[in-house]
């Protein structure tokens, strides 16, 4: 079943705290192969622009249209 999820944040959400050793970063774009974590597919969003709606398919391919 496919689902229109909306994402606005072209970076990940980074956190560290005194249990952790190295830093997490938790994906925010919607896009990364390893959810809940970043794997840095945000940078395919860096040119959107935004008035427009982006779409990508299972494959990392985008398509847009005009709202």
């Amino acid at each position: 079943m496919a689902r229109l999820v909306r994402k606005e944040a072209h970076r990940p959400y980074v956190f560290q705290d005194g249990q952790i050793k190295f830093p997490v970063s938790l994906c925010a774009c919607g896009l990364s192969k390893n959810q809940p974590f970043c794997d840095g597919s945000h940078k395919k969003t860096f040119d959107e622009e935004a008035q427009k709606i982006y779409f990508y398919d299972v494959a990392g391919r985008r398509e847009t249209t005009e709202p």
